[in-house]
Formats: C-alpha cells, structure tokens, sequence
C-alpha cells in the first residue's frame, strides 16, 4: 500500500532555499588565524629565546611536562565526570512514579534536554580544563618525583630516607587530592543525574524503593573510591606530621607520637573499612551499613582523631611539658641545624674588652687597613655626580662590594655598571628609532676603594671615565644586558652602518662614538631578519615599526629579557634567585653574577622560615635594586648554583655548585645538560664568587634560636637572640643588614673577605647590648675549579650571659648623645646643608668590638651627593670623632691605635696621600687628641657675634663648596672646605664660651 503526499496549494511554491554567505566563515577562519598568530607570538618568539641561549632543553621539557599534566588531568577529569553523567542518564528508569517531587522534576527535564548533549559534554570539558590546568601547575613536583635520589639520611620517627619525604610525599599528596577532586565531582555529577531522571529519590518509599539498581551501584562504588582515597589521605597525613609547625617547634610532638601518628592510621582504617561496607551496599542493596559507616566515622574523626589527643596533651604532657618535648625538641634542633647547613657552626666563647688601651689595634693592622668607609647605599649619587657623564647613563641606588687585586694587594672596593637608563633622555629625543637602535647598551664599570677616600670626601676611584681608564686592564666595555636596561633593543646593521651611540666624545664628529652590534660574530639574541620573525615579535612587543622600520635588517638580532635575573630565572625555573645581582669584570669581560638556591619545606623536623620575612632588611626595604626573596616557606635551603650572565651578548652559564645537594641533583636529572661543572670556573669567577647574603640573612635568623642546642634550655628559651634594628633608620623597626667586609676573626690568622652580622638578647623590652658576632668566611678562592678550603665556614662569637658591650642601639644613642659629637653634626646642618649617617659596622678588634660609622654631608636640596667628611668610631663607652678614619681611632685608643686605617696620610684639605711607614704601623705614638680649646673671658655678647658670624661663614662655606664640586673644581671645592673647617672650629669655641659664660 502507498501513500501519495497531498497536493501542494496552487500559487504557493516552495520558498528558495537560502544560500549561507561567506562572511561567517571568513570571519571565523580570521578569528582563528588571528588567535594562532597570538599564541605563535608569545610560544615561537619564546623559544628562539632558549634557543639563542642554548637552553632548548629547559623550555621543552618544562612545557613537555606541563602538557602531559594537562592532558591527563583534563582526561581524567573530563572522562570521569563524562562516564557518571552518562551512566545516570542511561541508567536512568524508563517509568518513574507519579510523585509530587517527580511531577516538579518533569519541568527542569524538559527545559535542559534541548541542551542536554551540549551539557553533558561541555560540563566534564570545562571541569577538565580547569583540573588540566591546575593539574600543569605540579609539573616540578611531578618530576622530582620521577627524578628522586636517595639522601643517605634518614627521619627519627620512621626510619625512612629523607628522598620519601622530599621527592616522593609531595607527589603522593598530589595525586591524592587531585583524585579525591575528581571522584567528589564526579560523584556530585552522577547524583544530580540520577535525582533529575528518578533514579534517586529523596522523598519516602511509598511508592517503591528510593533508587534503583543502577543509581546504587553508582553511588556506592563513588562512595566507596573516595573512602579509599581518604584513607590514603589519612595514611599520608601520618608522614606530613612530621613537617607541621608548632608552638614551641616545628615536627611531631610527643602528643603527635602517641596520640596522633596511632589515630590517623586507626582512621585509615576506619575509612577502608566504610569503603567496603559501601561495596556491600552496591551489591545486597542496603543503605544502612554504610550509612553507620560513615557516622562510625564522624565519632572516629571526633574521638580518636580530636579528644583523644587533647586528652594527652592536657593531663600528660602539659605538666611535665619540659621532660616530655625533650626528645622532640632535639630532634627539631638537629635537623634544623643540618637542613640550613648549620650543623658546622664554629661557635667560641668571646670575652670582649670594653676598656680601650693605648696600642690595641697593633695585631689587627690587616683589618684594620680594610675598614671600609665607603657605604654602598650612600654613595651611589656621588657615583653619578661624578661619573656618570650622561643623562641616559645610571647606577643602581645600592652598589655592590667587592675584592680586586691592585698592584698585587688585594683591596675592598665599591663598584659599579654604568648602565642605559632611557628615562634620562629628554623626552624630545623620545622616538622608536633612538629608544630600540640608538640608545642600545651601557659603557663600563666604575670602581673605588672601599677603605679611604679622595679629594674633600669623594670617593677615590680607580678605574672610570669613558673609555675606561685606571687599574682594571682591558675589557668588554659595552653593556647589552642589565637590570635598567631597555624592554628590548634591535641591533646589527648591513655593511657595518654604525648607528648605535657607543659613547660620547667631544672629539668625535657630532660628540659621540657610534658602533654596530658584530651580528655576524656573536649570537645576542634571536634573529629578526625574516619576516614571519618581524611580524611575530611585532606583535609580541606592539610595535608595528618592528615591520616597516628599514633598520630591522636580515643581520639584525632583537635583544630582550635583559635583566641578569630574569635570564637566570627562565632557564633555570627550578631556583629561588637571591635578591642582589652583582658585576664583576671577568677575563676581560663584564658578567653578573647570581646566586641561586634550591629550596624545600618538605624536611622532617625543621624549622621553617618565610624567605620574605627573613630577608627583609633596611636595604630591601630603601633600595629598588635589592629585593627580599619571595613569600614562601621553607625549611631547607641550599645555594646550589652559582650563575653568571655575560653583560656583553647575555650568555648564561650554570654552574652546580653545592654537587652533595639531593633536590640540586634531581634537577640535574631533569636537565641533564643545563649545569656545568665547578671545575669549569676561571681563576677570575672564583676570586669574585662571594658567600651569598640572602642565605646568610636566613642563617642568622635561625641562630637566634638555634645557637642553643640543648632541649631544655631551648624550651624555656631564656637564652634567645634578636638580630638589632638598623640604628641609622630612626624609629624605623627594620633589620639591621649584613655587611660585606674584610676581617680576622679571633681564631684565624689572617683577614679575609667576610659577611657579618650581629645579636641581641630577643625580648619586647629589648636590652640592647651584644651578646654574639657572626660572620662568614665569603671568599671562594683564587684557584680555577677549586673552591677554597675555608669558604661557608661560619664562625660564631658567643659574649658572656652579663655582657656590657654595646648593641649597635646604644653606640648611635652614645654617638648622638655625645656633646662634641652633637655640636658638629649641628654645625654640619647647618644652612643647606644635611648630614647622612652611614652603615654601622662592627668588628671584633682589639680584643672587643670596635663600631665604625662613616658620616657624609650633602646639600639639602638641589643637586645632591654625599661626600665623606666624618668618621665616628666606638670601642667600648670610648668615642672617637674625626676627619679620618685614622685619627678617630687615635682619639679612641689613647693616642695611639697601634696601627693604620686605610685612610692614613690622606689630608683632609686636599685628600692627597702623605708617607707613612712601610710595615703598616706607627713609628711613634701620634699626637694626643687636640684639648678643648680652654673658654675666654670674653663677653656674652662678643661669643653670640663671633657664633653667628663663624655659622653664616659656615653656610657660605658649604653653599660655596657644593657649587664648585658641581662645576668640577676641585681647588675652589678645597678652598671652601679649608673656610668651613676653619668656621666650625670657631663656632665650636663660641660655643663653649657661652655655655661657660
């Protein structure tokens, strides 16, 4: 039989069919080609950058890494979820009853199930993406796990070695929680489908049974897998306990032993116990096991895991809390020690002299020669003032200190790159072509010695200038790569057209020197000779004259990411930098060098520290070139690596420099090509690698505490230490930094480049007297490949309980407080003029600790750089206040300090240097410190007059000084010099004539 279609209605064809135009699918395809330009822009131009540098391997395997998490989070997110939405709606009945609930339910059906393909699918594919991405975040757990060796120690509780803790327990936790994620999801989807389709019903059974078979089955398997998982979660929770913070300490306590550690593991078993009663409820169809399973479980976790622990801690542990937390304590101390390379503290008891006797010094003469007075944070405008040339060069606000060998004497210096700063053009010169091919590098370093000064206070340079002269010898000069240096710079020209300002010169045409990057010998950055290259960075660093402009050429390189610290950190992801980068100037080159470290809070028993907070110090918090490290916590920490960065082509080299580190050589099987050996480094990198300070500003932290070693001492911590506020900050309550310095601990003979700090007794009302000294030994050596015997060795100075020697606190308070001291500062302000304090440094000479304190003056507005004019010296209550360094000590010791300060012989007139004798010594005790000038019987009023009059002189003095100084002449600056000098004396007598009159 067949049916013929009815007749169409005369008149009424059917309507043409309409024809889908091009635009959508132009636009889409646009769309797409626009967002894969995007990516291209950011993942190719990335890396030509690693690829440049030689460190391919870095970005593969970390992005490899990060994409196979992806994708199996995003799988096994997206699968599971996918896999329960689909078996409740398969499962789902055909007839559900006639209820009032399933009624209302009909209405949200029928609204989703035109979306519910779409919903099924996109809801496990957005859960997936999210899991995927959270899931990439763990790729450096993940590979440690993958990469993990063995320690050779193990944890006092379980006997295990410290790799299970370190490399594998972070991976198991991951992975734990990210399925106890996946199942919670899955689970929520799957009885949300089943509720919305009758599957599972939550009213009364009057109409049947409350799920059905299916929807049982998959309630309870999902029941069941995540009991098992928080079982396992429990399990681990037995390990991490030993990482855990305390009151007192940090790792499990005698209540964690034997109250916690048993509990999580009768927990455990609670929940697989559940887990099984939740698989017998999917195959007998009775929900009442698992349900007392799971309230068997709630008064478990209450019981067991809460009350019971409470109950030891209060009635066992609490009264006899001393004896009880020794063992554990112990165990604190000593893995605190070992897991912040403290265990080889050289600690000794220091009786230091507070009385200052005429030739104390004399076994000090190596340190004492060494003293700087040069402070890195202050004298950086005076470095610009008088060395910077142009506005478009710069230093950074805080310079670093350092050791060369001058005339075959090793000397402390201050030293600095004299960097590309683009804010130092006038904004008329602002354009592309001189921002991005102009202006394209730095020129030179600039050095002084730390120890004595030049001509009225300035800093006695020897190497400067542009081109360099002085004592440093020939070396790359050009400086491509800096902290201030431009976002990027597009260099090498055909036929070598020189148009990059390589320095001024007013003998050259125009005034200044161009160059051209040799792009045909060396690889700064990656090409931009072809097109695709030019669109792509184009659109990375929107700029479109990257593509128009005729000096993008096909020899040009394009140079970003030019910060020394940033290179570092891209190709080694897995270091924690320290905040200070430093130049040096290495066989012929300038390279910067980085200390890195690697880190975990994963080591049983340890203290741990927030990076941030113990490395936060008045130089982070005044200086824009210093940074505190990163708000994490740690609690262990190695510095592992030593890295440098070519200043000239941006080159980075690694070197694994702490080979014993368990993480350094995880790492090192990650990226088995990236780390070169110790063995590689040049005589030169060696003698200017330091010890870092960031590691040693933690180290000092913890030895507050941790100087004390015995449990019950530890326990009633009647014996803890504050590291000191830096005095010259005022009210400001911010650290006291370390301090770079050549010095001769007690026990050693002879002086040798240190880092130091010092201690306090720890309180709310602080006493603010020593009552330790720490410094250590920071020089690496001389020898290629060979670190020094005695480089990291730290060395401890203990004072006695009863201590008397002044805290850097109270020798400002002495210093402030003295009146000859306080008339000159005074004096010194006068006007427009202002007085800086400069670092307080402490040294342990003489048989105590002698305090040494540089004072500069300034200009109070204007142009302004400090000069040094002052030195304050402290031993004991003995205070010393002169021009030199040399003369203050004098003052202290008698007359005659047994030996000679760096500024020895250097007048303060002119900053020439006199003869003195070879050995280093004063032939003859030197002259007794000037008397006071004995008051007169003149009058009142004649003193006021004479004091006015000796103060304008002053005034005019400085005002006139500045001015001369500013216009580089040095003989008018001396001349004003000797009219202030000769003005503050006769104020001073003026002074004191109206005080006795």
């Amino acid at each position: 039989m067949t049916f013929a279609h009815p007749p169409t209605r005369p008149g009424r064809p059917h309507p043409p069919r309409e024809r889908r135009g091009p635009l959508v699918p132009t636009v889409i395809v646009l769309a797409v080609l626009v967002v894969l330009l995007l990516i291209a822009a950011n993942v190719w131009t990335e890396f030509l950058w690693f690829q440049q540098l030689g460190y391919v391997e870095v970005i593969r395997t970390e992005w490899g890494s990060r994409l196979v998490l992806f994708l199996l989070g995003f799988l096994v997110m997206g699968g599971v979820v996918f896999a329960s939405l689909r078996f409740a709606y398969r499962s789902r009945p055909v007839y559900a009853p006639s209820t009032q609930e399933q009624a209302n339910l009909d209405q949200y059906r029928e609204a989703i199930e035109p979306l519910r393909r779409v919903v099924m699918i996109a809801a496990p594919a957005v859960l997936g993406l999210f899991a995927g991405g959270a899931a990439s975040q763990q790729w450096a757990t993940i590979q440690l796990w993958m990469n993990s060796v063995h320690v050779g120690k193990t944890d006092p509780q379980y006997g295990m070695d410290l790799s299970f803790y370190l490399f594998t327990l972070p991976g198991l936790r991951f992975i734990v929680s990210f399925l106890m994620a996946v199942v919670i999801l899955a689970g929520i989807a799957g009885v949300a489908t089943q509720y919305l389709y009758g599957g599972l019903r939550i009213g009364g059974a009057a109409h049947g049974a409350r799920t059905t078979r299916a929807a049982r089955i998959q309630v309870s398997v999902t029941g069941a897998a995540l009991m098992l998982l928080i079982a396992a979660n429990y399990w681990l929770d037995r390990y991490s306990v030993l990482t855990r913070e305390g009151d007192k300490f940090e790792g499990a306590s005698f209540t964690d032993v034997n109250a916690v550690i048993p509990a999580k593991g009768i927990l455990a078993g609670v929940a697989v116990f559940v887990a099984i009663l939740f698989i017998v409820t999917a195959v007998r169809g009775t929900w009442r096991l698992p349900a007392i399973g799971v309230g068997l479980m709630v008064v478990s976790a209450i019981a067991v895991g809460g009350v019971y622990p409470a109950i030891v801690q209060r009635f066992q542990v609490t009264p006899n809390q001393q004896d009880a937390e020794a063992e554990f304590i112990q165990r604190n101390i000593d893995a605190t020690l070992d897991a912040f390379a403290l265990d080889g503290v050289e600690v000794s008891e220091y009786d230091a002299e507070v009385t200052a006797e005429k030739g104390a010094l004399r076994s000090d003469a190596d340190t004492t020669a060494s003293i700087r007075l040069l402070d890195p944070q202050i004298v950086s405008p005076s470095f610009k003032q008088l060395q910077q040339n142009k506005g478009y060069y710069s230093f950074a606000d805080t310079l670093s200190v350092d050791r060369y060998t001058i005339n075959d004497e090793s000397r402390d210096t201050v030293i600095a790159v004299r960097e590309l700063e683009l804010s130092g053009i006038n904004d008329a010169q602002r354009n592309w072509i001189n921002d991005h091919t102009v202006y394209t590098h730095g020129f030179g370093v600039v050095a002084a010695y730390g120890n004595t000064t030049g001509a009225r206070g300035a800093p006695a340079f020897w190497e400067g200038g542009i081109p360099s002269s002085g004592e440093m010898g020939e070396y790359e000069e050009r400086i491509y790569f800096s902290p201030k240096s431009p976002d990027y710079s597009i260099v090498g020209s055909p036929d070598n057209q020189e148009w990059e300002l390589d320095y001024p010169d007013d003998s050259a045409p125009g005034g200044q020197v161009n160059t051209s990057f040799p792009t045909d010998e060396v690889d700064a950055g990656p090409s931009i000779g072809t097109p695709l290259n030019q669109l792509l960075y184009a659109i990375k660093f929107g700029s479109e004259q990257i593509v128009f402009s005729d000096r993008v050429t096909d020899e040009s390189q394009i140079l970003y990411d030019r910060d020394p610290r940033t290179r570092v950190e891209k190709v080694a992801p897995y270091l924690t930098l320290d905040g200070r980068v430093y130049p040096a100037v290495v066989d012929g080159r300038v390279v910067w060098i980085v200390d890195g470290y690697t880190t975990s809070d994963q080591y049983p028993y340890a203290a741990s520290r927030s990076l941030e907070d113990a490395t936060t110090d008045s130089l982070t918090a005044r200086s824009a070139s210093i940074e505190a490290l990163e708000p994490e916590k740690v609690n262990y920490i190695r510095n592992s690596v030593k890295a440098t960065v070519d200043a000239y082509d941006g080159s980075v080299k690694l070197y694994a420099w702490d080979t014993e580190d368990p993480v350094l050589q995880a790492w090192n099987k990650v990226f088995p090509t990236s780390l070169s050996s110790v063995e590689d480094i040049s005589s030169q990198l060696m003698s200017h690698i330091r010890y870092p300070e960031d590691l040693f500003k933690v180290q000092r932290n913890l030895l507050t505490r941790y100087h004390v070693q015995d449990a019950t001492q530890f326990f009633s911590g009647g014996d803890f230490w504050a590291n000191p506020n830096d005095p010259t900050l005022g009210d400001q309550q911010v650290a006291q930094p370390p301090y770079y310095l050549t010095l001769k601990m007690p026990d050693q003979d002879e002086a040798t480049f240190s880092l130091m700090s010092t201690f306090i007794p720890a309180g709310t009302n602080q006493r603010n007297v020593l009552t330790g000294f720490l410094a250590v030994d920071a020089e690496a050596g001389t020898e290629a490949g060979k670190v020094a015997e005695g480089y990291g060795k730290l060395r401890l100075l203990e004072l006695p309980r009863d201590s008397t020697v002044p805290g850097p606190g109270q020798v400002n308070n002495n210093f402030s407080a003295d009146p000859t001291v306080s008339q000159q500062l005074n004096l010194l302000q006068q006007a427009n003029s202002a007085v800086v304090r400069g670092n307080l440094l402490t040294l342990p000479v003489g048989g105590g600790l002698l305090y040494v304190q540089p004072v500069y003056v300034q200009s109070s507005s204007g142009t302004q750089f400090p000069l040094l004019q002052r030195v304050l010296v402290a031993f004991g209550d003995q205070i010393g206040f002169a021009p030199t360094l040399d003369e203050a000590l004098d003052q202290v010791f008698g007359g005659d300090s047994g030996t000679n300060a760096g500024d020895v012989g250097t007048d303060p007139e002119a900053g020439v240097e006199q003869p003195v004798p070879e050995d280093g010594a004063t032939e003859a005790p030197a002259p007794e410190p000037t008397a006071t000038p004995e008051p007169t019987d003149a009058p009142t009023g004649d003193a006021r007059a004479a004091l006015d009059k000796a103060l304008a002189d002053a005034s005019q003095a400085m005002k006139d000084g500045q001015a001369a100084l500013a216009a580089g002449d040095f003989a008018a600056y001396g001349e004003a010099q000797k009219r202030l000098d000769t003005a503050l004396s006769a104020a001073i007598a003026a002074e004191q004539q109206l005080d006795q009159g």
